[in-house]
Formats: structure tokens, sequence, C-alpha cells
């Protein structure tokens, strides 16, 4: 029989199509893509087997050893995790690293075991991953990007959920881009970071979006570093300016870094523990910019953190937060960020309040503005 082969990258990410990943769990875990379940072919000591064995003998006997290792019970099992996968995903398709004799394998077990005739991807995920590195680099090269930039807690995240060509980059690395960004859940591998990006880029520009808005974002959002393509280009893309007064600053950052953080750590790791996780979250994100602090301008501010903390395990209340944050924004993130714009100024096409914003960047994007 003639196994059924794709090699239509761009429809399997478009149509956002179930991806049956039987690369080993140690392969999964270093990087993957949206819409895979890892049901391996082989688990991983099983894997390090064959791969020795075909160092030291060469393919015919690392099969052989493959199909000794995966049989009886396991084999069963395997199949049928497969098959489940398949009747519950019709439109999928399964992959291996680089599409051969794993894939093929699978592929064939499925058909002869189950009587299910199911794709795999042509090229693996190799073929797949590259496909979406291009992506990204070909919008680089061929769209239109102009940044917002603006002050912490200006409410840039908030602009650009109103936006149908943003591409959110802290959304994408689950992070928000600063010493307190971090979430209660983990960020993703750098390789899921990069395969979010290109396939949000992939599906905006089949919409036919071909010029879009970033946040002003440095290489590194936590431990997601942008793509290079991307990171360089940026150093010359126009910025956009959003304004906002200190007060509506700081309650935007209470809201998200202290009530929606709390509740966070509170929904993963329960009501004590998860405080408990929060309260040592913001002591060490402040405590890792001691250096840039300096120690007096430290000590003062986590002397007033650590009295919002007491008083918001204690009443619930968070007003006191008010004073740490308001300390951290006039004494070292606004004047940090005043001095990045003033050497940029040039690059600064249009600033304003959240509408003008919106209503500049919108029309920008009706107009084609560097197409």
């Amino acid at each position: 029989m003639n196994y059924q082969a794709s090699d239509d990258y761009r429809h399997v990410f478009q149509s956002g199509a179930a991806l049956l990943d039987v690369r080993a769990p140690i392969e999964f875990h270093k990087g993957a893509f949206p819409h895979s379940v890892n049901l391996p072919l082989m688990n991983d000591v099983e894997r390090q087997k064959v791969g020795l064995c075909y160092k030291q003998h060469g393919q015919e006997a690392a099969v052989r050893l493959g199909h000794g290792l995966v049989t009886g019970t396991a084999k069963d099992e395997r199949i049928a995790a497969w098959a489940a996968f398949a009747h519950a995903h019709p439109e999928g398709y399964l992959y291996c690293f680089r599409g051969g004799l794993r894939s093929q394998i699978s592929q064939q077990w499925l058909h002869s075991q189950a009587g299910i005739a199911y794709p795999r991807i042509a090229g693996g995920y190799k073929a797949m991953r590259g496909f979406l590195l291009e992506t990204t680099a070909s919008a680089v090269a061929e769209c239109d990007f102009v940044l917002l930039g603006g002050l912490t807690g200006s409410g840039k995240t908030e602009l650009l959920m109103q936006l149908a060509n943003a591409i959110d980059l802290e959304n994408h690395a689950c992070h928000r881009g600063s010493s307190f960004g971090k979430h209660a859940h983990p960020q993703p591998a750098q390789i899921d970071f990069e395969h979010a990006l290109a396939i949000d880029l992939l599906k905006k520009r089949a919409r036919g979006i071909q010029a879009f808005v970033l946040e002003d974002e440095s290489r590194l959002i936590g431990s997601c570093s942008l793509p290079l393509s991307l990171h360089l280009a940026m150093r010359q893309f126009p910025l956009v300016w959003l304004e906002d007064t200190i007060e509506n600053r700081v309650e935007r950052i209470l809201n998200d870094y202290v009530v929606g953080l709390c509740a966070e750590f509170i929904a993963v790791y329960g009501a004590v523990d998860g405080f408990e996780a929060y309260a040592t979250r913001l002591r060490t994100s402040l405590a890792n910019i001691i250096k840039r602090l300096g120690g007096e301008r430290y000590q003062r501010l986590a002397a007033i953190m650590d009295l919002a903390l007491a008083e918001q395990r204690h009443s619930g209340v968070v007003e006191l937060h008010r004073a740490w944050i308001a300390g951290l924004l006039a004494e070292y993130y606004d004047p940090l960020y005043q001095s990045q714009r003033s050497n940029r100024a040039v690059r600064v096409e249009f600033s304003g309040d959240q509408l003008a914003v919106i209503q500049y960047l919108r029309q920008r994007r009706m107009e084609g503005r560097g197409s």
C-alpha cells in the first residue's frame, strides 16, 4: 500500500490540524507544535538503545531491535492510543523527526492493526520547523512593522488586544517582559515560543494582513529569545509611544502584578502555599534588580513591599502596594524608559493616549504605511 504523506506545511499550520507526535518524550519536550500530542513509538530508553545499535551495527539491526523492544502488550497499547487519537482527530497527521522510519512504521501499524489510514508529514518535525523559521524570516523581510512603546504600566498589552494586526510577543512567551514579568505557570520552551510566533504571523498573513504592530521588546522576554532576524530588524522599526498618567499606571500594575499574580498562584498552589509562592516571587523580582536600584533604594522599597505583603496576607487589602509600585516607577523604570525614548526620538512617529494611538495605528494600517 502507498501510505499517504503530506508536505503541505502551510495548510497543516493554517488549519490548526491536530498532530500526533511519535517521537520519544525527550524530543517532544525540547520542542513541538501547537495542537500536537506525544504518543511515542518508542520511549526514551528504547530510543536510546535503538540509536546505539544503529551507530554500532547499522539500520537493519536497529530496526530489528526496535521491533523486538516494541512488541506484545506495549505495541498493542501504543497502537490503541494512536487509534483513539485518529478517531478523535480524523483530519490530523502523524510525524516523527525526519518523516522516516518511525512515522512510517507507526502509519503501517495503525493501518494493519487498527484499519486506519492516517497521513504522515513528509520530512517530519525537521521540515515543519524549517518551514516555520522561514515563515518568520520572510515576514520580517516582506511586511511592514511598527513598535509600540511606552512607560511601564501604560497599557501596551491592553492596546494590542484591540488590534487585529498585533503580534503579542509577551503572550507567546508567557511573560510580561520585566523583572516582575513571570507568571505562576512556566514559560514555553524556546522552540515552542518560536513556533507559536511563526504560526501567528502565518495565519494573519493568510487573512491578508501585511502590516503588524509589536510591543517594543529587548531580545529576551524572560527566558524566551526573539528570533535574531526579528530582533535585528526591530532596531530600525518606527516607534509609536503610548502615554498614560502615573495614577492609571500604578493602578494597572497593582491589578496585574499584585491582584492578578496572587490569584494565579492561588489557583495553581492553593490559598496558603499560593500566597507564599506569590510573595516570594515579588520579593525575588525586586531582588533581581538590586544592582541597578542600588542598596539604599532596594532596602527602602523592599521594606515597603514587606509591609504591603503582611497587610495583604492578614486582611486581603492591597492598597499598601501602591507605595512601592509608585516608587519603583518614579525612581527606576521611568528614567530608564525615558532615556531609551530619547535615544530613539528620531524613530518616534506618533505619541498619544490609548484612544489616539489606537486610531493612529488603525489608520496607519489602512493607509499601508511602509509598504
